[in-house]
Parts: C-alpha cells; structure tokens; sequence
C-alpha cells in the first residue's frame, strides 16, 4: 500500500493544519450517508463532497481539493479503478482508499489498485444493517482515513525541496513496492534515536512475520529475498486481512517468492519450504501435535481489534520452539505484535521491525521499537538481507 507522496500537480500542497478534507464517492446512497456521518463527528476530519460516481470525482477534484478520497469500485459512469489514475493524475499526493465488498472479483481490483497508486483498501459490509459489521467498517475507515491522511502531512512538512514528480500510473510496476532509500547500516542508529539490543546467540529455528496497513506491498518485496530461509525453514504470516483477501494475497506471495504460500489450513504440518498464510477472519497458532508441529486456527475474539491478530501467533511459537524464534514487524496501524514480541524476546528470541520511513503506517513496528524489544529496526529494503545473514549464522 506504500504511496509515493508528491506536490499537487494542479492545486498546491496539502494542507498542514485544518482538519483532513475527505471526499467520498459511492453509488450507494445509504453508504455515503454512513460515511459522511462518521467523518463528520470526528474532531480530525471533515467531509470535503459525497459523490455518486467517480467521474463526477474526476470533474470536480480541483474544486474539492480533499485530502483523502475513499472510493468504491462499482459505480456507474466510471468505476473506481478507472477513476483512480485520473484522480492521481490531477492530484498526485491524494491518499485514495479503495473500498469493495468481499467477493474475489473486488478483492483482486484491490490488488490491482495497490499497484496503480492507492494508499490502502478497506472491504464494505454486505449489510450495514449487521451491526458487528458496520462497527468494525467504522472503526477501521476511520483510523485509516487518520492515520494515513496525518502521513501525508508529515511528508509534506518535511519535503525540502519537494519530492520529484510520480511517474504517471500506467507506467509504474505492478505491484512491487518500491525499495526505501538507504539507510544508516543495521543498528548504527543516530543520537537520540531508538536503541536496540542484541541479537539473540540461539540459531532461529522459524520465521514470523507480522503486518497490518501497508502490509501487502511490504510483504511481496520481502518474500522475494527470502527464498534461502524458506527453502530450510517454517515462515508463518499474519496480514490483517479479510477473508477472501487473504487467498489472492497468498496467491502473490507465492508467485513473489517463488515457493509454496497458501492460506494455513487447521491441523496441517508446519514444515520447511512454505510460506502459512493466516486466512483471513481466523487467527493462526501453532501446536504441538506429537513430533511434528501443526497449525490451529481459533475462531474467537479479535485481538487488537484484528482477526487474524498476530500477537496469538507470536505467543504460540514459543512454546514450540522456545527462544530459537525471529519475528520481523512489519508497517501497520495499532500495536499487534508488541506483546507477542516482548514474550519472544523474554524467551531469548530476536525482533526486528521496519522503520518509520520505509513503513506506510509506522504503528505495529513504531509501538516494538518503542518498547525496547527491537534487536534491529530497519528500512524494508534491508530486512531480507539481514534474516537471511541471521538464518545463516550471523549473530551480530
């Protein structure tokens, strides 16, 4: 979901203060209205235009001039994905959110959003009229409305002298995120920034990885690097995603890495040379079944507002394999994997989470580094080198 933020090509920068301006386009009349009463209450945000179709986004986006549009992908007259690359074109720093309901057919739109430059997606509920449902599209649009909208200001503020344009959308690379710029090298950090610890001196035995907003990008780049430690040992995901989400989703990974990625199933092995995946909708633990180890799927509460959650996963690996664990945290929104870290690093594993300028939402990572369980924190691009020198017996 990484964007790269750039000056407005038609109607200057965005705004440093004020609240975020969002635009929402939807055909569904009750939609809009949900949306326009949620952004409306909060104190952060207001609600710049409620639109029927995205060429009426396309027309009157100058006019507008939002912050943040969140857009369906069914309308009439002209879809989302068709308006998204005419929307980024005329204002090429607009944090566009797709939104769809769950059907494969959406869920791959999305994908495909990703790589043409939207920020992040987020699934509508079949029926507002679930109250569970309408709760948790509420509370996940709005964080991400939030978070994101308060990045781009970030990034604006600091952009001296402002970032060059983004090429146009039909030329950037399908869904491939976009490696961050070099970095300071592993652990060599400035002063006043965050401290580390060291590396545990236990070889890891397994790889966890855990990841929210951001996620799907962040994930493709890595798992490209990472086909020597795949090939030897277990490597487990939790992405925050929904059902349905989730399979396209392991679909790409296993064509980004080359190897085996499915969905985890309840009860199958875990072994070497293939990436588990936790479905969406279900968290993903590991249990002890006889000698081997096995997968087991808990259909109960969120953790963290998230299912899957990647704390239950981290927790779970420590009873199988004990301090020989490496867990990377990944961009996200929220403090997944926090705890679950903490519990690792108490058991004599390693963390290692992206850093806050190669993440989308510096959240789930920003949250493990500020605890001090951190043994590195890193630019995405850097992170696949370094577990594959951790899994060959590098301690440093």
């Amino acid at each position: 979901m990484s964007v790269a933020f750039a000056g407005n090509s038609t109607s200057g920068s965005s705004r440093e203060a004020g609240p975020l301006r969002v635009m929402i386009v939807d055909d569904s009349v009750v939609i809009r209205g949900l949306i326009s009463r949620w952004v409306g209450a909060e104190h952060d945000m207001e609600v710049a235009a409620s639109l029927r179709t995205g060429l009426e986004a396309v027309n009157q986006l100058e006019r507008i001039n939002p912050d943040v549009a969140v857009l369906d992908i069914e309308m009439p007259e002209l879809d989302g994905i068709s308006a998204l690359p005419q929307l980024l074109a005329k204002k090429r720093d607009l944090v566009i959110i797709m939104a769809s309901t769950l059907t494969r057919r959406n869920a791959e739109i999305s994908f495909k959003a990703l790589s043409l430059g939207a920020a992040d997606y987020i699934p509508k509920p079949e029926s507002t009229r679930e109250a569970s449902a309408a709760d948790t599209f509420h509370h996940d649009l709005i964080q991400k409305i939030r978070h994101l909208g308060a990045r781009l200001r970030r990034k604006a503020a600091v952009a001296s002298p402002p970032l060059a344009p983004r090429a146009p959308p039909a030329a950037r690379a399908p869904f491939v995120a976009r490696p961050a710029a070099p970095a300071p090298a592993a652990n060599a950090l400035l002063p006043g920034a965050l401290s580390t610890r060291p590396f545990s001196t236990l070889a890891p035995k397994v790889l966890l990885i855990g990841s929210s907003t951001g996620g799907p990008q962040a994930l493709m780049a890595l798992v490209t690097e990472l086909g020597p430690v795949i090939d030897r040992f277990p490597v487990l995901i939790t992405q925050h995603m929904p059902p349905t989400f989730t399979t396209i989703l392991a679909e790409h990974l296993a064509r980004s890495s080359r190897r085996p990625a499915a969905e985890a199933v309840d009860g199958e092995p875990v072994k070497p040379g293939r990436i588990y995946l936790a479905p969406g909708g279900k968290h993903m633990r590991v249990v002890r079944s006889g000698a081997d180890v096995a997968i087991a799927l808990d259909d109960g509460p969120a953790v963290n507002f998230c299912k899957p959650a990647v704390d239950p996963l981290f927790t779970s690996a420590i009873d199988i394999w004990h301090g020989a664990i490496l867990s990377v945290i990944l961009t996200g929104m929220g403090s997944d994997g926090m705890r679950g870290g903490k519990d690792i690093v108490a058991a004599g594993g390693s963390v290692i989470a992206q850093d806050e300028a190669s993440s989308v939402v510096w959240g789930m990572p920003g949250a493990a580094a500020n605890a001090g369980i951190c043994a590195a924190i890193l630019p995405l691009n850097q992170i696949g080198a370094k577990v594959n020198r951790l899994f060959a017996g590098d301690r440093s």
